[in-house]
């Protein structure tokens, strides 16, 4: 049986790695972390590379969902008050042609239909953070301005264009409808059937009222049906800030059990690795030579 009559390097090995088992479980605990460097665990920190793009890509289209929804919102609220005054310049016009109304009458209903018009053009122009929200895509200008060569008395300034954003991978929800769709459309015209229903007022035409009025109720039906647009688009929208919530607790969960530590785990290995370095220390105390101080020291 041969004997390593020379345990200095098998002293230090051990020593080196003990002491290197006691900074991973401290580090561990420090950070609460199982993977500090790739080396680690390559394959954990491979994982945690795509689980990194993943959560900043449901981070943006969360940001961006929360972002539009109170566009949308606003953009339903506004349309909500059109058909509301829609509503009653209906009541007004059918009020003017019923034939009891005299000049005077006809004359005070055509002001608050006229008031009621400039509401609807103001609704029209709805802003929010800043930006006209029936303008098409462009958004830096009202999209309705008085016009007196227009038989309406107003101008259109915005595109037909509409807006989208992207809310998932794959996944984009339109967010608009231009204001010439909603309030000047060819086939229900809002603002020009109000405008209309002034100008009859005005003149007394009990024909041109009742003719009017029916144009505007024709508007009404349509606006309702454009709100449904913005009905759906807003339930998608909290729909996919539901989906995208849920997609955040997934990915969070998935990187804590790439890398967290378990603690109580964590607490007893640091535990073993303090022993365990404290015996090799001990160890290397005993065996170790003698340093040149020892040699230097005076004799007693």
């Amino acid at each position: 049986m041969r004997v390593n009559s020379n345990l200095v390097p098998d002293i230090l090995a051990d020593l080196q790695q003990s002491q290197t088992m006691l900074n991973t479980a401290l580090q561990e605990v420090a950070t609460g972390k199982s993977v500090n460097v790739p080396s680690d665990n390559p394959q954990a920190s491979a994982e945690m590379v795509g689980n990194s793009i993943e959560t900043a890509d449901v981070d943006q289209y969360t940001q961006n969902v929360a972002g539009v929804l109170s566009t949308v919102q606003s953009a339903d609220s506004a349309l909500s008050a059109v058909v509301s005054s829609l509503t009653q310049a209906i009541s007004l016009g059918t009020e003017g042609a019923n034939g009891t109304s005299n000049s005077d009458d006809q004359q005070s209903l055509a002001e608050q239909v006229q008031s009621i018009l400039s509401s609807v053009v103001a609704q029209a122009n709805t802003t929010y953070n800043g930006s006209y929200l029936f303008g098409g895509t462009d958004s830096s200008a009202a999209p309705y301005t008085a016009d007196s060569s227009s038989p309406s008395g107003y101008t259109y300034n915005g595109n037909n264009d509409t807006n989208s954003v992207a809310v998932g991978d794959d996944m984009s929800i339109q967010i608009n409808l231009p204001g010439s769709q909603i309030f000047s459309n060819s086939g229900a015209d809002v603002i020009g059937s109000l405008s209309s229903l002034v100008s009859a007022l005005q003149s007394g035409d009990t024909s041109g009222i009742s003719s009017a009025t029916n144009a505007v109720s024709d508007a009404l039906n349509y606006v309702t049906q454009q709100r449904v647009f913005y009905g759906n688009a807003e339930s998608q929208l909290n729909s996919q800030e539901t989906y995208l919530q849920q997609e955040t607790v997934t990915l969070s969960s998935q990187q804590s059990s790439l890398v967290d530590v378990n603690e109580a785990q964590a607490a007893t290995e640091l535990s073993e690795a303090e022993t365990d370095n404290s015996a090799a220390l001990a160890a290397a105390a005993k065996v170790l030579p003698n340093t040149l101080l020892d040699y230097l020291a005076v004799p007693t």
